[in-house]
């Protein structure tokens, strides 16, 4: 979703979700309050995965057996993290100015 009105360029897919799940957009020029939130949301959900990784790899160097309880939980976190990093990705990508007559998907 693009265009050029009053300083609104793109949609920005945002890093939480609407009611039922349902994606929520921003369409602004990037500058303005609600940006800045998504942008600090989009920091702590970042943050929160690379310190889910750092206990997942504490996790499995320890000799310990863990419990299904353990890896149920672990499972569910390290799902809602994919989750929102994927989110970040979509949001980020989806904003990249791509020069024209190339795809998306190319890579120098």
């Amino acid at each position: 979703m693009t265009g050029d009105t009053n300083g609104v360029t793109d949609a920005r897919l945002l890093p939480w979700t609407g009611a039922g799940g349902k994606p929520c957009y921003l369409f602004s020029d990037g500058t303005g309050h609600v940006s800045h939130v998504a942008d600090t949301v989009e920091s702590v959900q970042l943050g929160m995965a690379a310190d889910l990784l750092d206990h997942v790899a504490d996790m499995l160097d320890d000799d310990r057996r863990l419990t299904y309880a353990q890896l149920r939980f672990l499972l569910a976190r390290m799902s809602e993290a994919l989750t929102d990093v994927r989110r970040i990705a979509e949001s980020r990508g989806a904003r990249l100015h791509v020069p024209a007559g190339r795809a998306p998907d190319c890579r120098p």
